[in-house]
């Protein structure tokens, strides 16, 4: 049992700095501004911010490996110590296009390793079912239409380990939708070439969000909104967004944030260096390319985004740790992960710094080592 004590927090959108936390379980049990009862091992936050954890719903590898080349428990548990230890507390494993073999491979390797993964919460699949006219850095010999069978080949074992998945709507049946939506899976329009009109047609078919908003997809042109204008106009419909101003520029962060308060979430997108298989990245800078030099992913972490949504997109720091937690969480369907600390909610907490620094993690409760990255 841990009581955390002079720790700052939101509630209701107000810093509170009155209280205390105690965890027991695993959970938060109490939020209280009496003394702390016997038997509660005391630590003094010194007026650090303490933060639910973060969840990163799209990540390529972390640590060393890339998990499309790698993909296996161990590749799992390396992301899963590594992200820990970044302040994730929560992530898919994403793959993107590649051969159906090596999406069946990550799924028999997510299922394996669930059953010690403390951070791991499943698998994104990125493709292949994607429109070629919007690869990114997909290559396009793997992407195709889905089938019905093949869709279901892929997924009958699965067993609920795939979580998301990204698809280009505008090239797919409706029964293969319907199929995919039966199991429950999240499904996030991306690598698409929608015009408005099909956008929300994918919306109103069932798609929650769109995948890494303005990348891999069509600009807003005034006489052609396209895809973007339909998920900034829409009522309910998220989106993840790169914060990393390389694949996005502050700016547009910035704008996207007032106009979708509250749809839009913070992803990575990360990748680590890796020189097999179809997705080989390099660093360039401060993102990764491709050998032939088209961007791939970032390299930051969910830390560094809601430390540049705060500094160089006018985000109050509760909505960037928001975007950070709750609203990924929220689109998961995870209710133990709130915006604010709640009674009765997981302890995977953070304590930051005034500079947005990890002074300590908790994991369901348990205090966890920091990563030195």
């Amino acid at each position: 049992m841990i009581a955390i004590k002079n720790c700052k927090f939101f509630e209701e959108g107000k810093l509170r700095s009155d209280a205390s936390v105690l965890i027991a379980g695993g959970l938060i049990q109490e939020i209280t501004t009496a003394g702390i009862p016997e038997g509660y091992r005391v630590i003094d936050a010194q007026g650090a911010l303490l933060s639910p954890g973060f969840v990163d719903l799209q990540i390529y590898g972390s640590g060393g490996k890339l998990f499309s080349a790698y993909p296996e428990v161990e590749t799992l548990r390396q992301m899963d110590n590594d992200l820990l230890g970044k302040g994730t507390t929560a992530f898919l494993a994403c793959l993107a296009t590649n051969t159906i073999d090596i999406f069946k491979q990550a799924i028999v390797a997510a299922k394996a390793y669930r059953k010690e993964a403390r951070g791991f919460m499943g698998l994104h699949l990125e493709g292949p079912f994607l429109n070629p006219k919007r690869l990114g850095a997909h290559p396009e010999a793997y992407v195709h239409k889905a089938t019905l069978a093949e869709v279901k080949d892929l997924l009958e074992e699965a067993d609920g380990v795939v979580k998301m998945m990204t698809i280009a709507h505008e090239l797919q049946d409706e029964e293969v939708i319907r199929y995919l939506l039966d199991q429950g899976i999240v499904l996030s329009l991306g690598h698409s070439d929608a015009n408005f009109e099909q956008a929300n047609l994918a919306f109103a078919a069932g798609f929650t969000t769109a995948t890494h908003l303005f990348n891999a997809m069509p600009s807003i042109h005034h006489r052609n909104p396209g895809l973007p204008s339909a998920v900034l106009n829409h009522p309910s419909a998220m989106a993840s967004i790169i914060a990393d101003g390389v694949h996005v520029d502050f700016e547009i962060v910035k704008m996207t944030c007032k106009l979708m308060k509250g749809r839009v979430f913070l992803i990575t997108d990360a990748v680590t260096a890796c020189d097999k298989g179809p997705y080989q990245h390099r660093l360039e800078g401060k993102k990764y390319v491709t050998p032939e030099g088209t961007i791939s992913g970032s390299s930051i972490t969910l830390l560094d985004a809601v430390s540049n949504c705060v500094k160089y997109c006018d985000v109050p720091l509760n909505e960037a740790l928001s975007m950070a937690s709750a609203l990924p969480a929220s689109l998961l369907g995870m209710d133990w992960v709130t915006a604010e600390l709640q009674a009765g909610k997981a302890a995977s907490l953070l304590l930051l710094s005034d500079t947005l620094s990890l002074e300590k993690i908790f994991i369901n409760g348990v205090e966890h080592l920091r990563s030195n990255n």
